[in-house]
């Protein structure tokens, strides 16, 4: 089982970026897709995710109306979209799973974890 995340990089705030991340060894659309983010010097927080029990999504607060989450059945992949980033949306991005079709908010308990992709937003 392994989850690979790409598509970070450097990008101007205002600009977008979207991130991918591909399954291999199980498909993702039994299992719920968290995008977390880790800020330098920062807990882990949950920015988008997607459950499989309800088909419902949900993205965080701080990035609602400006991040959306997607999958890509054919592709096996989840993407996060990013709209707008603002300079606060810096960190590394990580993509994980859970067979249960929930998604844990502080990612703990979560089955499958990526290696995670860096997004700097500059200002």
């Amino acid at each position: 089982v392994q989850l690979v995340e790409s598509g970070g990089g450097l990008v101007q705030a205002g600009g977008s970026l979207s991130l991918s991340c591909v399954a291999s060894g199980f498909t993702f659309d039994a299992y719920a897709v968290g995008w977390y983010r880790q800020a330098p010097g920062k807990s882990r927080d949950l920015v988008a995710c997607s459950m499989s029990v309800d088909q419902t999504e949900a993205d965080a607060d701080s990035v609602k109306g400006r991040f959306a989450i997607s999958r890509n059945v054919a592709k096996n992949a989840v993407y996060l979209q990013m709209n707008s980033p603002k300079s606060e949306d810096t960190g590394v991005y990580y993509c994980a799973v859970d067979k249960s079709g929930y998604v844990f908010i502080d990612g703990y308990g979560m089955d499958y974890w990526g290696k995670g992709t860096p997004v700097t937003v500059s200002s």
